[in-house]
């Protein structure tokens, strides 16, 4: 039997999206501001693309290392589902996407 949650969630997410795209719409037609603002936005874009990168640097050695540790757990010791490391890739994959975006 499928509920009124089962399709609540979905149109709850598509709503949500559409409002993002519009809200980025409107967000995007608005004036940057002065030649000051543009620079001072500019140096913030550069310094938070040098923290996402030294970010991911550490995250990525921390993320190989648990990515193996659950192929082993999963595939030789067989304690855990086959599609664990799996699902742990792409998790980390998406959180790191959503991160950089």
């Amino acid at each position: 039997m499928i509920t009124t949650i089962f399709w609540t969630i979905p149109a709850a997410s598509a709503i949500a999206l559409f409002f993002a795209w519009y809200f980025f719409r409107q967000m995007m037609k608005e004036s940057e501001g002065t030649a000051t603002m543009v620079q001072i936005a500019r140096y913030v874009r550069e310094g938070a693309m040098s923290y996402l990168k030294q970010q991911y640097k550490v995250v990525s050695y921390v993320f190989l290392v648990l990515v193996l540790l659950f192929a082993f757990m999963a595939f030789i010791l067989k304690v855990q589902n086959e599609w664990v490391p799996i699902a742990f890739l792409t998790g980390g994959f998406f959180s790191g996407l959503a991160g950089f975006l």
